[in-house]
């Protein structure tokens, strides 16, 4: 069995944090043999009720499950035994095993990947900061990471795709569970611009406490992390005093003395455990000279150009409200010998999408075809101009056909 089954099965343990997995990992050697060892080796580990009995039950049909769900729904996995995970996540001691990956993961290493959290209760003040920011930073080429909460992790992501970068959100529950409902057309964007991740699998639900131990990977993955607003009691604090033990750099955004949401920022500033930043040159200033070859300094924007960008809230009305697809009848017509020189599975999604607007996971929940080859054979077809793409990463039919199916 491959080792990534093993590791799937030992961090689905019930009641195993991820202090707890990683640690198991390091006294066994690899998750293959914390598989097969016995009670009386777990015994020796004084390790909490709940959890012994879970490691005695050897079963994998749950391990199965989640390998189909992830097959199906196109969610790649990065492990921590993989060359491309993140080095600066394995720096940590509870360090993610898995990484379930919807979209494009950066090689972050090599990036200027700036965390970008604060209260989901945010003001217009911290909205507009986060975005300006998050803008200034992706223009010059810096990795926004956020999660996705309502507020200034929503600014932050929206500010980071207007400006053209890349981006990673860290999800508490799993990559295919949209939280919150309002932001899936941000879901949807991520996934093009960049990546969404979660060291839970498929069909976790976002429980209240997933989060602050979710926090830990968005300042892991990061050089440094920017607090943007954030009352004396948040969990946006939780992620900068993670980002402290971490070694990592930490921004505040300060405001208003009386301010009560900016209660946390303006005590971070205050004790010294946080640089003050107005803009985002003032973070890309403290990594210039370390990353020349990486960040580009384009002319800045003023207050007014970076307000008239971020203005548009694209939602999910605004954008179906968008022309989409000519008539069926203006399509161009493709003939039976074309259709005859596609594969079966290439013909199965073109009929699929006449007259249809699906994303791959639609089409993959339609068909019996995995979801690495939906890919595949969306990119065939498209780059044969047989698909168009619309936004929210759906496709429809380009062609019409002269013949019944």
């Amino acid at each position: 069995m491959a080792a990534i089954s093993y590791l799937i099965w030992l961090t689905t343990r019930d009641g195993i944090r991820p202090d707890a997995a990683a640690g198991l990992l390091r006294y066994f050697g690899t998750a293959e043999a914390a598989y097969y060892a016995g009670a009386k080796e777990y015994e020796l580990l004084s390790l909490p009720a709940r959890l012994y009995r879970s490691l005695l039950d050897k079963k994998l049909e749950g391990v199965e499950r989640v390998l189909e769900t992830c097959d199906r729904q196109g969610i790649s996995l990065l492990t921590c035994m993989d060359a491309a995970y993140p080095e600066r996540l394995l720096q940590l001691d509870d360090h993610p095993l898995i990484l379930y990956v919807k979209g494009t993961l950066p090689r972050v290493d090599g990036e200027v990947a700036i965390g970008m959290v604060g209260s989901r209760k945010c003001t217009p003040y911290g909205q507009s900061m986060a975005g300006r920011i998050a803008m200034d930073l992706a223009r010059s080429n810096a990795v926004v990471v956020s999660g996705m909460a309502e507020g200034i992790d929503a600014a932050a992501l929206k500010g980071a795709l207007q400006g053209g970068g890349r981006v990673i959100s860290v999800l508490a529950g799993g990559v295919d569970v949209i939280y919150p409902a309002c932001n899936r057309w941000l879901y949807e964007d991520i996934q093009t611009a960049g990546a969404l991740i979660s060291e839970n699998p498929p069909g976790t639900r976002p429980e209240g406490w997933r989060f602050p131990i979710r926090n830990r990977i968005i300042s892991g993955l990061s050089l440094g992390v920017l607090v943007v607003e954030a009352a004396e009691r948040s969990g946006a604090l939780i992620t900068a005093h993670d980002a402290l033990d971490q070694g990592r750099d930490v921004f505040a955004v300060p405001g208003p003395a009386d301010a009560p949401m900016s209660g946390g920022t303006n005590q971070l500033i205050s004790r010294g455990e946080a640089r003050l930043i107005r803009s985002g040159w003032d973070i890309l200033s403290e990594y210039a000279g370390q990353y020349p070859q990486k960040l580009t300094f384009p002319p800045p924007l003023t207050v007014e150009e970076a307000e008239a960008r971020l203005a548009p809230q694209p939602g999910r009305t605004k954008r179906e409200a968008q022309p989409e697809q000519p008539e069926k009848e203006a399509l161009p017509e493709i003939s039976s010998d074309e259709l005859a020189r596609l594969g079966d599975e290439q013909r199965e999604v073109l009929f699929l999408l006449a007259g249809s607007k699906l994303t791959a996971d639609d089409i993959v929940g339609r068909t019996d075809i995995p979801a690495r080859r939906v890919n595949t054979a969306l990119t065939i077809l498209q780059a044969q101009g047989y698909l168009k793409e619309l936004p929210g990463r759906r496709f429809t039919a380009a062609v019409r056909f002269d013949q019944d199916r």
